[in-house]
């Protein structure tokens, strides 16, 4: 059915904002944009105080990519529709302010400090943005329309003005609204299907009946997670279910069900879910899965330097699922998740003894109860067929293995006669676990090279460069040792000083995954040795000369959830 299969389209299109702030704001049931939205909302982003976006943007690499980008657009082309060409006008005009805050903020009428929300009216996406110059925005909408010779319709409803841009000009036709009011910009869809009403909503001039704001639901999160209350975002798995499960259970249901009644058949694509099974099976789902929310720890902006720490969170109430999670945890090493003085860094914690029983776990709780709905029987039929106790042979000789990790500490390149190496790598490579001596005895029937290797714990290290068969124009020397816990192969002082620091660590459970990355540490060696080669540093590098920025991922789960963090410093050139 072409009518829902854009309603999904449409959901989809809303699926996206991310905005941050530093400040702890306060409650939110005052705050007026929150008035306008439904606590029903399939997802919501609010940047609920005044965030420094001039500053942030001095502060943050700009334009890195905008010269690559806007060749790629000019070879993608010639773009057929005047949709196309209208869109690519407006990214067009983004790439080119993007090098300058003060030109990207005079392009898009922007304030220096802005407040911002993304959110649905069912499946209806509405995005909302202050600005401080109007006549900017609508200067570069009819730029957009002249190029593309996509023209819009002078609208107005309740006294209130609006552009409409078509994108389907059909029977069921699709607009793209641009309206302006009190110093704010509404950007949303209007169709040919939905009532009148619900463009009121979208463009602030009918308050809804249950809004966000006296729902605590905002607060609710920020006090749960620890966020700060400036800067929310969240998708709702239980409205979401909701929807699709029920024909007038929220707003969301109520427009799929209009539509099914205008496409004038008795066939409702979501009926096989509305079953009083699966209604029943999904919403247990969904209420064991409520939300993914996302926040912010901390974070700090000026002109010179920019720090944050986000989080995303997937809520979950399956005790099951979350205890098996937790006890395959492994120990991940502080280093790794350092991001000031390190080039790189990579690490896997994982209980590799506990590997086997907490799957066996998630697989038998994914099979119980047994689902009467037939799309969730099917999946669980599926779930079924993967027994992983297999798993527990495969892993038996890793038993005791607690993590591994990588890291590059730092290094410098030298290219001798056409052939790449390093002039010094100072790095290590960990396997951290209950009993290194043991799995390196395991391994060493295995692996012939071994045998002639001989460990002390907290012993001498030996040198295995041999064994790793690396050509000797690479010029890296390894070492291998046992330093308590962990056996190490290292290169150079640093990555020596590194595994010394390693062994003063304990050997606990503090997560599933790290990523750690200095941007600018990694290329200045590929800078320098360009630059001492004689050689032009071609365009595509030399936009990433200035980018100073260091980041920091981390997968892990906790009580409240499945936890996603990232980390960042960036500092102005």
């Amino acid at each position: 059915m072409k009518k829902l299969a854009i309603a999904a389209a449409v959901i989809a299109v809303g699926a996206g904002a991310y905005v941050l702030s530093g400040k702890d704001g306060g409650t939110t049931s005052d705050n007026e944009i929150l008035q306008y939205i439904p606590a029903d909302t399939l997802l919501f982003s609010g940047q609920l105080t005044p965030f420094p976006l001039e500053d942030y943007l001095y502060s943050m690499p700009m334009g890195v990519n905008s010269k690559v980008s806007l060749e790629q657009i000019e070879q993608s082309g010639p773009y057929s529709s005047e949709q196309e060409r209208f869109f690519v006008s407006l990214y067009k005009s983004y790439l080119m302010s993007f090098e300058n805050p003060e030109v990207f903020l005079k392009t898009f009428g922007l304030p220096a400090n802005i407040e911002s929300y993304t959110y649905t009216l069912g499946a209806l996406p509405v995005f909302k943005i202050q600005v401080e110059d109007e006549n900017a925005i609508w200067s570069l909408l009819d730029k957009a329309s002249a190029e593309s010779g996509l023209v819009h319709k002078a609208e107005s409803v309740k006294g209130q003005d609006y552009r409409a841009y078509p994108l389907i000009a059909e029977d069921e036709s699709i607009d793209m609204v641009f309206a302006q009011k009190d110093g704010w910009l509404t950007i949303t869809l209007n169709t040919s299907f939905n009532k009148p009403e619900l463009l009121e909503t979208a463009l602030g001039l009918t308050k809804v009946e249950n809004p966000i704001s006296e729902s605590g639901m905002l607060d609710d999160i920020a006090s749960t997670h620890g966020f700060l209350k400036d800067s929310i975002s969240f998708i709702n798995h239980v409205e979401l279910v909701n929807g699709i499960t029920s024909s007038d259970g929220n707003m969301l249901a109520k427009q799929l069900t209009k539509l099914v009644q205008m496409e004038g058949s008795n066939q409702d694509p979501f009926a096989e879910f509305k079953t009083p099974e699966c209604k029943a099976e999904f919403n247990s789902i969904a209420a064991n899965w409520p939300r993914s929310v996302m926040g912010l720890n901390s974070f700090s902006v000026d002109r010179k330097e920019t720090n944050f720490d986000a989080e995303i969170v997937i809520e979950s109430n399956n005790q099951v699922i979350l205890g098996a999670l937790t006890k395959m945890r492994g120990f991940i090493p502080s280093f790794s998740q350092n991001i000031n003085d390190n080039v790189a860094s990579l690490a896997i914690g994982m209980d590799v003894m506990q590997l086997a029983p907490a799957l066996s776990e998630i697989w038998k709780d994914l099979q119980t109860p047994s689902y009467q709905c037939e799309a969730l029987a099917q999946m669980q039929y599926g779930v079924s067929e993967q027994n992983p106790a297999m798993l527990g042979m495969m892993t038996g000789m890793a038993n005791g293995v607690k993590g591994i990790s990588t890291t590059i500490v730092d290094f410098s390149l030298t290219d001798e006669n056409g052939e790449p190496g390093f002039k010094h790598l100072d790095a290590l490579i960990s396997l951290s676990a209950d009993d290194p001596e043991m799995l390196l005895n395991m391994v060493r029937p295995f692996v012939p090279q071994l045998a002639n290797i001989q460990l002390e714990k907290n012993g001498d290290a030996v040198d295995v460069t041999p064994y790793l068969m690396l050509p000797p124009e690479m010029g890296v020397t390894a070492q291998m040792a046992m330093k308590d816990n962990h056996l190490v192969i290292f290169s150079g002082d640093k990555g020596e000083a590194l595994a010394d620091k390693l062994a003063t660590e304990q050997l606990e459970a503090n997560g599933l995954n790290s990523v750690a990355l200095d941007y600018q540490k990694l290329l200045k060696p590929v800078f320098t040795l360009i630059e001492e080669s004689g050689e032009p540093i071609p365009d595509e590098l030399a936009m990433l000369k200035d980018y100073d920025m260091r980041m920091q991922f981390s997968l892990d789960v906790t009580a409240k959830g499945i936890s996603i963090s990232t980390k960042a410093n960036s500092t102005a050139k």
